[in-house]
């Protein structure tokens, strides 16, 4: 994804993000402000890939580019439904539930109850697997090697600064 493709996907995260706050907001009664995404290109590998990651006790939620972008070049259908899986996933962690198990079932729950059993983002969360049989869930505190390059998008989490400045 070059800089012209990143703005369409950059605002789909964006949209996607506010959607994700809302749903877990009227769910769960919980919410977080002052995140920030980060784009990153962790790659695959012949044993899978990892969707994104959230650094414990940061205000960042950092998403791989490479399944973003080879989702949007084989099946862009999906895009959204896997934004909002990875986004809803890692912003449960961000609000504190570390453990995989938990937040992988509260991702579950929630999409189900707010957008169907048999919506596209409720499915992956049941099985995502299904959809992409080498996805990894990366262990607690799993960090990128080296020093990584993240490109932070403008413009996330723009209802907690809207809000803010209002």
């Amino acid at each position: 994804m070059g800089q012209s493709g990143d703005y369409n996907i950059n605002n789909e995260l964006i949209e996607t993000f506010e959607s994700v706050k809302d749903a877990v907001r009227r769910e769960k009664g919980a919410s977080r402000a002052g995140l920030m995404l980060g784009l990153q290109e962790l790659g695959s590998s012949p044993r899978g890939f990892v969707g994104g990651y959230y650094p414990v006790s940061s205000n960042i939620i950092v998403m791989n580019r490479t399944p973003l972008r080879r989702i949007r070049e084989t099946n862009p259908a999906l895009l959204k439904p896997y934004a909002f899986h990875i986004l809803l996933h890692e912003y449960i962690h961000s609000l504190g539930v570390l453990d995989e198990s938990a937040t992988r079932q509260l991702t579950w729950e929630i999409s189900k109850k707010r957008l169907g059993e048999e919506h596209p983002a409720t499915l992956l969360s049941t099985d995502i697997h299904k959809f992409f049989p080498n996805l990894v869930y990366p262990y607690y505190g799993w960090q990128p090697k080296g020093e990584p390059e993240v490109e932070l998008v403008k413009g996330f989490d723009k209802s907690s600064y809207q809000n803010y400045i209002s």
